[in-house]
C-alpha cells in the first residue's frame, strides 16, 4: 500500500495540537496523562473541557481545533466541494456565516450546511429549507430541479411533474429554470408528512 504523506502529516499535526493544549492543562492543573497518544490526549482534554472553556485562551483553543478539523477533513475527503453561501448563522449570538457544501461527484453523500464560526452548527440535506425559516431576513430562495431532487431524495422527473401539477412559481436564469422554495416546501413537506 502506498504511503499517504498527507494523512501522516495530518496525524502529526493532530498529535502536536493535542500535546500543546494538554501541556497547558498539565502545567496549570498539576495533572498528567498516562500515555502520549491521540486517544489518551483527546480523552484527557475532554475531561478538562470545562476548564479550557473558561480559560483566557478558550477562543484560541476553538480556533485551532476548528482549523485542524477542516484541514483533516480535506485529507480524508479531498474532493472539491461546491459551496453556496446561505447567510448569517441562525443560532443565538453566533457571528458565523452558513455555507452549503455539496459533493457533485458523490450524489450518495448528503449536502451539509456548516457555520464558519462553530462546527456544532451544522445541518444535513433538506434541513436547510427548514433552517431558512429561521433566518432573520426572509428572502425568496430559488432552487433548481437538481437541487430539489437531491435534497428530497426524489427523481428529477418527479420534480418536473410536481412543478407542473402544482403550478410552482419559476424563474429562468441563463437557460436554467429555478423554482420558488415556498412552493417546493408546501408540496414536498406535505408529501413527507403523509409518508
Amino acid at each position: 500500500m502506498p504511503f499517504n504523506t498527507a494523512a501522516s502529516e495530518a496525524r502529526s499535526e493532530i498529535l502536536g495540537v493535542l500535546r500543546s493544549w494538554a501541556g497547558v492543562v498539565v502545567d496549570a492543573r498539576r495533572s498528567g496523562t498516562a500515555r502520549d497518544t491521540v486517544p489518551v490526549l483527546a480523552d484527557f482534554l475532554y475531561r478538562h473541557v470545562d476548564w479550557l472553556a473558561a480559560h483566557a485562551a478558550a477562543a484560541d483553543v476553538c480556533e485551532e481545533f476548528t482549523g485542524l478539523v477542516r484541514r483533516t477533513r480535506r485529507v480524508i475527503d479531498p474532493e472539491p466541494l461546491s459551496r453556496v453561501a446561505i447567510g448569517a448563522c441562525v443560532e443565538t449570538a453566533c457571528s458565523g456565516e452558513l455555507t452549503a457544501m455539496v459533493r457533485p461527484q458523490q450524489a450518495h453523500r448528503p449536502a451539509e450546511i456548516v457555520c464558519s464560526a462553530d462546527l456544532a452548527h451544522q445541518w444535513l440535506d433538506h434541513d436547510w429549507l427548514q433552517l431558512s425559516r429561521r433566518l432573520a431576513q426572509e428572502e425568496t430562495r430559488w432552487l433548481s430541479a437538481a437541487d430539489i431532487a437531491r435534497l428530497w431524495g426524489i427523481a428529477p422527473g418527479s420534480v418536473y411533474r410536481h412543478a407542473s401539477e402544482r403550478s410552482w412559481r419559476r424563474q429562468s436564469r441563463q437557460g436554467r429554470t429555478f423554482y420558488h422554495d415556498g412552493d417546493v416546501r408546501e408540496t414536498l413537506d406535505r408529501l413527507d408528512r403523509r409518508a
